[in-house]
């Protein structure tokens, strides 16, 4: 897995890189064909501070690319938030992905009579 992490307008501390790197080993935990993961943490300059704090995050995985963004007064709960979203993404595509079509004993007796 790929891992880029950037910041605008804010500099990505070690202690920052840490523990956006600590939540996205959540992703990979639930699917482990994730190709290449980039997020991008931005501080923007609005009137409205509970919105300030914005972190996005693109997902190249096995089949699609996912993305999925998040604001918050604080870095770290948008962080977090972001993380939540991507995991239910992944979970759902991997569900997609995986075949669901299995003949059971009663269908294939019906089918053999």
């Amino acid at each position: 897995m790929n891992l880029t992490i950037s910041g605008h307008h804010l500099e990505v501390t070690p202690a920052l890189r840490s523990y956006v790197t600590s939540k996205l080993d959540r992703i990979t935990r639930h699917f482990d064909q994730v190709v290449d993961v980039k997020v991008l943490l931005t501080v923007d300059n609005m009137k409205e501070k509970e919105k300030r704090q914005r972190a996005e995050c693109n997902v190249h995985v096995k089949g699609a690319d996912l993305f999925a963004e998040s604001s918050h007064a604080d870095l770290y709960a948008a962080v977090d938030e972001l993380t939540d979203k991507l995991d239910r993404q992944v979970v759902r595509h991997k569900t997609k992905t995986q075949d669901h079509h299995h003949t059971t004993a009663k269908r294939q007796d019906a089918l053999n009579d």
